[in-house]
């Protein structure tokens, strides 16, 4: 490999916590190891780096880490263009022009969302290699613009976990299992399980996931990172290989608070092609509140929880971190929790079928619908179908029903929002939500799939509110290794700015994040 003896010229501070953290020893002499978008964008601005040498680092670990080393299989393609627009994004900044925070800072895409460069937009399997949309996602657009460079397409749970009720997350027939970086015989969760993975191992500065229940904030729980989840309409939805619209959202995966937001900032913008689609008119990184949680009233979701002592024991501890800082806390149960679950598989059913067919119709791929998915997936039985089945494809194809689909979508929207999410918070006066996130990574199992014991994740994504999860400590039992976990904000429609506030300030009041050593790894 490559040396990068001439990187180390500054930053001395990261260098000495990268070497802390048992840095990986390709990577030790590198002075930005795991270092958050503000002190790159800090470093190129000083001279020390440029995005050409950050482009190349990433690459390098990619090389060294996804498909051999440790083999996370977070990466399902690079982006042949990544350097020569390093170089140009450089050439700007060095002419004057610096389009902002993200200028030459790399991030990757989850492989479902369409990109115009040459790479392929898969969801994972086999039967979309050969998609190369036309046209950029119009999040990818925004990402462009703002100067960030596209590395590459990050792995995923096949069609974003909508194939199989006994799937393994992670899984694809292109990208093969990906692993956590902290436990390699251990679960990323998903579906944006390579995007997760990518950031907890420094494979790039930041990532795009997608969510429609659970696909963003439990991969990045798992694997001690953040997200946040946005209001649904937030950030376009063009371009994005759907499960089901009334649900389906993209958001930033980060290692911090702040990357989080900065991305957010980059990706949210009006599309008057999107049906959801609203203008915010907000600047989310003026959010970023050291006194964040002073005041504020936030409801502790009891009913979110009880499904790992250890998680609850970890999550305890966080409340009085809150109080800490600030924050009046008040022990609520969400009242219809559990009773929108038959509604929501409805909508997602249904969705699908519609949806994806609508996709298709835009693309050059030889499928006009999910019927023509079925037979495709049949007759590449041994390498798509060799471990699980398409039980969820074919319960979605059998979907006609509209009058119940529309009864449902109605049920699980009042049930999850109003009568949900919004009545704890105005019964209460409450200003948020917390509940720990999700359970730790689970081990790999690819005879019964995943053993996913609970999560925070479905209110928020039924409903269509925000939600954000923060690195909240690790579990650790025994010489088993010390596993991350999240803690989740979240609230009403539009509610982004206040979860920063609060999930920024708690952040800086633990900073619990640890980077997972690549050498080390089980």
């Amino acid at each position: 490999m490559r040396q990068l003896s001439y990187f180390l010229s500054a930053f001395v501070l990261i260098l000495a916590l990268a070497a802390c953290q048992s840095a990986p020893q390709e990577t030790a002499k590198f002075s930005w190891h795991d270092a958050s978008v503000s002190e790159l964008q800090e470093a190129m601005a000083g001279g020390q780096l440029t995005a050409e040498q950050l482009t190349r680092y990433y690459l390098e670990r990619i090389d060294a880490h996804n498909t051999n080393g440790i083999e996370l299989r977070a990466v399902n393609t690079v982006n042949d263009n990544a350097l020569s627009i390093a170089r140009q994004l450089d050439e700007e900044r060095q002419s004057g022009n610096v389009r902002g925070p993200l200028h030459g800072i790399p991030v990757l895409l989850k492989d479902n969302i369409d990109t115009a460069d040459g790479m392929p937009n898969t969801a994972g399997s086999l039967l979309f290699k050969d998609n190369f949309p036309e046209d950029d996602a119009f999040l990818v657009k925004q990402l462009r613009d703002a100067g960030a460079i596209i590395l590459g397409k990050a792995n995923l749970s096949e069609w974003a976990n909508f194939r199989s009720t006994r799937s393994s997350s992670g899984w694809s027939g292109i990208g093969g299992q990906a692993v956590n970086p902290y436990d390699v015989t251990r679960s990323t969760c998903g579906s944006s399980a390579g995007s997760a993975t990518a950031v907890a191992a420094d494979f790039t500065a930041l990532s795009v996931g997608t969510e429609t229940d659970g696909s963003l904030v439990c991969p990045a729980a798992v694997n001690g990172i953040v997200t946040i989840k946005p209001t649904l309409g937030l950030i376009s939805r063009d371009g994005i290989i759907p499960i089901a619209h009334s649900q389906d959202t993209a958001g930033p995966m980060a290692r911090t608070v702040t990357g989080a937001a900065l991305m957010l900032d980059a990706m949210a913008a009006y599309d008057s092609e999107d049906p959801a689609g609203y203008n915010a008119n907000a600047d989310f990184s003026q959010h970023l509140n050291d006194n964040g949680l002073e005041g504020k009233r936030i409801g502790v979701v009891r009913n979110l929880m009880g499904y790992n002592e250890l998680l609850d024991e970890q999550f305890e501890q966080q409340l009085d971190i809150l109080k800490a800082q600030g924050a009046e806390l008040v022990d609520v149960k969400m009242p219809t929790y559990g009773d929108y679950g038959n509604d929501e598989f409805t909508v997602l059913l249904y969705e699908f079928k519609h949806d994806m067919a609508a996709y298709l119709k835009d693309s050059k791929l030889p499928y006009d619908n999910l019927a023509d998915m079925i037979a495709a997936n049949e007759s590449l039985n041994e390498e798509e179908l060799a471990l699980f089945g398409q039980e969820l494809f074919e319960m979605a194809n059998a979907q006609d029903d509209k009058e119940a689909y529309e009864k449902a979508l109605e049920n699980s929207k009042r049930l999850a929002g109003k009568e949900g999410i919004d009545a704890m918070l105005q019964e209460h006066n409450l200003d948020l939500l917390v509940a720990p996130t999700t359970g730790p990574a689970w081990k790999i199992d690819h005879v019964n799939g995943d053993n996913y014991s609970g999560s925070a994740s479905s209110p928020a994504a039924v409903a269509g509110y925000p939600h954000i999860t923060v690195p909240m400590g690790y579990i650790q039992i025994g010489e088993e290794p010390a596993l991350p976990v999240g803690i989740s904000f979240f609230g009403t429609a539009r509610s982004e700015g206040m979860l920063i506030e609060a999930a920024f300030d708690y952040e800086q009041a633990t900073q619990h994040r640890k980077a997972p050593n690549l050498t080390a790894v089980h």
